[in-house]
């Protein structure tokens, strides 16, 4: 039988904390896949991956909800191969959001506190912070984050944490991300549709960035570049903080419509030479290799250049990579940018990407894959595709800890069956004198045994 994935109203005891975090399943809702993974905090610290799941996304156009049917469908789809894997029955789920109607704003928002004798504490922090949630903004949008950048009190700048600070007026520098209220809605609708329900709703681009992006390369400057099928975002890093973000309306799906249409063959066609042979960059491909496609219906085959389908790619990429320069210009931290450029997404694993970002922007570059921060990561999580659904999981257990840290803990854990605490009662006796701990602390650390021993 399997585990069954719910929140809590309770917080977990504060003893239990440090052997890890409850299941976190993050939903990456993509114009080209859904994917849905279960994953959690180990007691080392690093990120676990119990179980993936994939299916193709067939109602979502440029990152928004355009057919509902369709998505709820490929949302279940991908839901039930990822609670197979985990053994677990998911009903609550992180979900990321993107797309072209993503805005972002700079605010700065200001309280005046009633004493100088009292400390700055974390209440002023969230009453500031809920004022820019009250923002007006445009008919038809929405805030969805609110992301400190610095605050300052009684004009001293440049302070990161106010809390334990004295002083009256309290400001802060905020980066405001706003969507359309439609497209919120439609996620919110297709999740429930889909018989799961949203705990919180995440920018893809700051998930994608948690699961590839060090510290180290936050710190130094950083741009982030998430190429998925309809659009490519843009998260832009100084000093630790997100600085600037932006949705770039096109992605690796225009890529598959210029080779249809540049070499005549259908889109399954085009698809599948941009996955097996496709090449960012000319220049590294000779002219006598071709590929050969069955003609339709018996019609003769067809001879297509590698050197020709690559040009088809670097002329679409680099017009992509125009719009990231324009957006690394306008954020105005073009010149404080020390780690380069990380590219990730499905849209990054074509070859010799790297080196056309490096000839066209004059930056370092990487691809970006979600393992820097998981437990012993398979073949298949080293793949950049999986970078959002990786962040959104490891956003998940970022709020677990902080609502565990308040003492309202929200965040989900695993309800065990009659049967199976049956069989971990057994586990606890016989393991015993080998490990010390309460029945909780067992129950998450054996959590992986009784998977393997389901499977096999």
């Amino acid at each position: 039988m399997h585990q069954k994935v719910k929140f809590m109203e309770n917080a977990v005891n504060s003893s239990n904390q440090n052997q890890g975090s409850d299941l976190v399943v993050g939903l990456d809702i993509g114009t080209t896949k859904i994917a849905a993974i279960v994953g959690r905090k180990n007691e080392f610290g690093k990120v676990e991956i119990l179980g993936i799941g994939k299916a193709e996304s067939l109602g979502v156009t440029r990152g928004v909800v355009v057919n509902i049917e369709q998505t709820v469908a490929s949302i279940k789809a991908a839901v039930a191969i990822a609670a197979d894997k985990a053994n677990v029955d998911i009903g609550e789920v992180i979900v990321g959001i993107a797309g072209q109607h993503i805005k972002s704003v700079q605010h700065r928002g200001m309280i005046t506190r009633q004493s100088l004798d009292d400390e700055v504490n974390q209440k002023d922090v969230d009453t500031l912070i809920d004022n820019m949630h009250r923002l007006v903004m445009s008919p038809g949008e929405e805030i969805i984050h609110v992301i400190p950048q610095e605050y300052i009190i009684d004009s001293e700048i440049g302070i990161k944490n106010p809390i334990g600070h004295a002083g009256i007026r309290l400001e802060g520098n905020f980066h405001i991300i706003t969507g359309q209220v439609s497209a919120v809605k439609n996620i919110f609708k297709c999740v429930n549709r889909a018989g799961l329900e949203t705990v919180d709703l995440h920018l893809e681009p700051l998930a994608s960035a948690d699961a590839v992006l060090s510290d180290e390369e936050k710190e130094a400057g950083v741009v982030l570049v998430d190429i998925g099928g309809g659009t490519t975002d843009v998260a832009i890093f100084y000093d630790g903080i997100i600085r600037h973000t932006a949705v770039i309306p096109f992605g690796g799906n225009i890529i598959t419509d210029d080779i249809k249409e540049g070499c005549s063959i259908i889109k399954t066609q085009a698809e599948q030479l941009k996955i097996r042979f496709g090449s960012a960059l000319a220049q590294e491909n000779q002219e006598n290799e071709i590929i050969s496609i069955p003609g339709l219906r018996g019609r003769p085959h067809k001879e297509i250049s590698v050197k020709f389908l690559a040009q088809i790619i670097q002329a679409r990429m680099e017009e992509i990579l125009e719009f990231v320069l324009f957006e690394i210009k306008n954020s105005g931290y073009e010149r404080k940018l020390s780690a380069g450029i990380v590219v990730t997404g499905g849209g990054s694993m074509l070859k010799h990407l790297p080196q056309l970002v490096m000839l066209t922007t004059g930056m370092d570059c990487r691809i970006g894959t979600p393992n820097e921060h998981l437990a012993a990561a398979d073949d298949e999580l080293k793949n950049p595709l999986y970078a959002t659904g990786v962040g959104l999981v490891m956003k998940g257990i970022e709020k677990y800890e902080r609502e565990a840290k308040r003492g309202n803990n929200t965040m989900k854990v695993a309800e065990v069956t009659q049967e199976e605490k049956k069989k971990e009662e057994k586990k606890v006796v016989d393991h015993s004198k080998k490990k010390a701990g309460t029945f909780f602390d067992t129950l998450i650390t054996r959590a992986k045994d009784w998977m393997s021993d389901d499977i096999e």
